[in-house]
Order: structure tokens, then sequence, then C-alpha cells
């Protein structure tokens, strides 16, 4: 016999009352008139008469007009621990199917698979709506930042600044981790994820997130665009960030609804204490999230800590040897000198790669330079002096000809030829404005020693000196024609002249 309301089964014995046959009142209620005399006789049975007792309610009627038999007793016995039922279902390849087939094998006479499923929807459809999405274990992280923020009071000038609260939370098992940030701008985004990760103590096969700017630089239905910053700490845990759909919570369901429990269980009872630094605030969070997470579950008989040792945490994937260290990604060019400005300093890239796209990689050590996935250049960060930090292997040939010689190196080199040859070199590049418009003569009069000799050179630099001669063709020209070896004094009979355009012998010394 189909069951009928409560609600139907009293108007049925209220019509009968009133003197109605029982095919108007299967007229009046749109059922059959058999079904109105098997309640009618149902009522009689147990002595049920209209009007009922005031007090009755409808589950007590329905104990009345539906007694339980020895199967119902039986099955009742039976009745399947639906927690632990839809626990199981997180995990990988388990289907209602095979539990069902695991509880047949422990109760024969139970449930059929049907019936099975049917009780377990009902049973599923009671529980609040952040918990009826089924993530496997292990598959989801999902993140977000919470409305609500906290007021951080600065001890010595009073001034009031607001922290942001970061909320992550495991799709299995919703197991829960929040703290105060100061910001929600890229470094502590990142330096979140890495501390959430660490609590969990493993690393999730995907990251699902907010559009937030810090995360994703371009929001997209179709094809969002990740923050390269983001991306590569996501690489480096080797996982993968999912954002969420504009305009889609409940992609995100599970972080909306972790929001909102940190939203009531920590920040409103926090809402009346004073935070005089953002330690103070996330010592005082840490208590109240592991009353959250301790907190057992009316639906699923167990809390967030006993799920996620059951679930998610056997499914995580181990955490990396080192955590993440922070790294900034920008886009760059390089100029006609071959340096990319990062941070009011200029580094070197090679030559080759002027006016190529490069991405800088940042941290508060090092600038890594990359060209098509490929690292070019690697350099100690400096401070932003405006300076130049310049590698000798990026230079173009001419370039690192310049950059190797000082006018030190040249003087050195020239004094191994000999000691004239040495001041040779010094007088030529102190005379000129800058030193380094001697560096070329200096060059070519010390190869002279190549092709003339070291001895020739040196008494060649000697006689140079003495008749002030400071080019190159000087030089060459003394050793052409052999005029270092032949003396310079003037015949004793021969007359001094003596006129004010001539300058004399002594006019060198």
């Amino acid at each position: 016999m189909k069951r009928l309301p409560m609600r139907k089964i009293r108007d049925v014995l209220r019509l009968s009352a009133e003197g109605l046959s029982t095919r108007k009142i299967g007229v009046s209620l749109t059922i059959g008139r058999t079904t109105v005399q098997a309640y009618l006789d149902r009522a009689a049975a147990v002595d049920l008469s209209w009007p009922l007792p005031p007090d009755m309610s409808d589950t007590d009627l329905e104990r009345l007009i539906y007694p339980r038999t020895a199967r119902d007793i039986a099955n009742r016995a039976a009745e399947p621990d639906w927690g632990h039922i839809h626990r199981e279902l997180r995990r990988k390849g388990v289907t209602l199917m095979l539990l069902w087939e695991e509880y047949r094998s422990g109760h024969p006479d139970g449930y059929g698979y049907s019936r099975f499923c049917e009780l377990y929807t009902r049973w599923e459809g009671k529980l609040s709506p952040v918990m009826r999405q089924r993530h496997p274990a292990g598959e989801r992280l999902f993140v977000d930042y919470a409305g609500h923020t906290i007021d951080v009071i600065a001890p010595q000038t009073g001034e009031v600044r607001t922290a942001q609260v970061f909320v992550a939370v495991l799709g299995a098992s919703n197991y829960t981790f929040v703290e105060a940030t100061w910001t929600q701008s890229l470094p502590d985004w990142i330096a979140s994820h890495v501390r959430a990760l660490g609590f969990f103590g493993g690393v999730t096969a995907q990251i699902v997130s907010d559009n937030l700017k810090a995360g994703v630089t371009k929001a997209c239905f179709y094809d969002p665009a990740i923050n390269r910053t983001y991306a590569d700490m996501a690489a480096h845990y080797d996982t993968a960030v999912v954002p969420a759909r504009p305009y889609k919570p409940k992609d995100k369901a599970k972080a909306e609804g972790g929001v909102l429990l940190a939203e009531r269980w920590i920040l409103a009872r926090l809402r009346n204490r004073q935070f005089f630094s953002l330690a103070e605030v996330n010592a005082a969070i840490r208590p109240l999230l592991d009353r959250l997470n301790d907190k057992i579950s009316r639906h699923l008989g167990a809390s967030r800590r006993q799920l996620f040792a059951q679930l998610d945490k056997p499914a995580l994937k181990p955490l990396p040897v080192a955590p993440y260290v922070y790294a900034e990604w920008k886009k760059c060019r390089a100029g006609l000198d071959y340096h990319v400005a990062i941070d009011k300093h200029y580094y070197s890239v090679p030559y080759q790669l002027l006016k190529k796209e490069l991405w800088a990689r940042i941290t508060d050590r090092t600038i890594e330079v990359f060209h098509v996935g490929q690292r070019v250049a690697s350099h100690v960060r400096t401070s932003s002096n405006g300076k130049h930090s310049t590698l000798r292997d990026h230079m173009p040939a001419h370039h690192q000809f310049r950059d190797d010689w000082t006018p030190e190196r040249i003087i050195a080199r020239a004094a191994r030829v000999g000691p004239n040859v040495a001041i040779f070199a010094e007088v030529v590049m102190r005379d000129r404005k800058h030193p380094e418009q001697g560096y070329r003569t200096c060059l070519g009069v010390i190869r002279l020693g190549d092709k003339f000799g070291h001895d020739r050179l040196d008494a060649a630099c000697s006689r140079a000196l003495e008749i002030n001669a400071r080019s190159y063709s000087s030089l060459l020209s003394i050793l052409k024609n052999g005029l270092e070896s032949r003396p310079r004094t003037r015949a004793a009979e021969e007359p001094a002249i003596t006129h004010p355009n001539i300058r004399g012998a002594d006019y060198f010394h």
C-alpha cells in the first residue's frame, strides 16, 4: 500500500467523521476508495478517531498507523553508517556500488541497491551546502582571504593598521588553516601558501584560488593568466593552480565555507580584543583554529582533524626538501648597453640578447635572467644605486678589450719589456685628457717589442723621451731608422746658435 503523508491521513479521518463516503473522500483527496478504506481500518485497529488528541504529532500518528514489524526492526539494526559511506566516497575509485556490496556482505538481509542509494541521497541532502561537494582525498586545496580584517595598533604611535586573514581548506576533510598577514600583495600571498602547505605537511594535486590580482594577472572564463611567481611556486611544489571561474562562487564553495567558519569561530571571538603586533594576532588565532579543527561534525561523527588523518593526509604528495623561496618575476628587455634595469640598478646579459624579451627572477639575494626558459645571466642583487653590474663574458670582444686594460695593468706589462717602455707608457697616459685615450698607443708600442726586440724598444723609448716624442709613429720611425743607437751629442767645435725661437738641447731636461 502506498504511504500517504500524515496530512492526508488526518484529512481522511476528518472527512470520515463528517459522514462522507469512502468514494467521496477519495474524489476529494485524489486517492482510491480502497486506499481510503485501508487507512480507516488501520485507524480503527489502534482505536484512532476524529478529532485526534491535540498533542499528537505527525511522528506519533505515523508510529500508530505504520507499526514497526520484526523485519523493520531487523532492517533498522542493519542501518548503514552514512557518515562512513560519505567519507569513503571521497577516496579515489570508491563508488556507491562498491560500498553497497561491502554493506550487503555484512548484512545479507539489508537494503537493496536502489533503496541504499535513495537513503544515502536523502541523508546527504541534510548536510550543509559546504559539505555537499565530493572532493577526492588529496585532490584540492581551496584558498581565499576573509572579508573581515583585524585591527592592529602600533604601540609607539597608536596608529591602527588592518591585517588581512588568509584561509586555506582541504577539499576532502575540510581541515582548515588560518593566519593573519599585513596585505593581500603577492609576497604575503605566496608566503601564506608556503606556511599553509607546511601546516598540512603535504601538497595537494591542485590549488583552487579566487581571481585575486596577486595570483591571477588576467581573470578569464576560458583562459585565465596565472602570475609568473605564483606559477613558479606551484611548480616548486609540483602542484597546479586552478583559478575559479569569474563570478562562480560555487567553484570555490569550500573556501567560501572555510572563510565563513573562520569569521564565526575565530574573528568573531577576537572582535573585542586589542592587538599590538601581527605575531600577537596569529598567537590568538592558533587555539581557536585548533578548536575549529577538533569540533565534531554532527552529521559525519568526526572532526576535521580526524578526517584529515583518515582521508587527506595519506593522499598528500610530500613536501619538497626546501620550502619555496619567494622570487618575483619581471618582464624586461636589454638596452643597447646589454643591461637590464631592475630596481634602479643595471645587470648585464649576453650582448647577443639586445632587444630580446627576457624574464628576470628577483629574490632578496640574487637576480637571474631567463630567455626562452634558459638562464642566461645570474648576479648578486645590489642596492638601488644606479650603477652597473657587468660580467666580462657578456661583453662583445672589443668591449672586453677595453674592460681588460687599466693604466696599472698597461704600465705593468710595459715594465716587463723594459723600464723606459714603462716610463713612456706612463707619460703617454698622463698627458692625455683621459687615460683611456692612450691605451691603444701604449699597446701598439708594447707590441713593437715582438718585431724589433725588447732591448731596441727600450732604447727607442729612452730616445723618444729625450726628444719629447709621444706617438706610436715616432717610435716606429726611430726603430726603422735605427736612431735609438745613434749618439745625440753635438760636435764641440760647432758654435751654439742663440735665437728666441730655438729651444736648445736643455729644453727637454
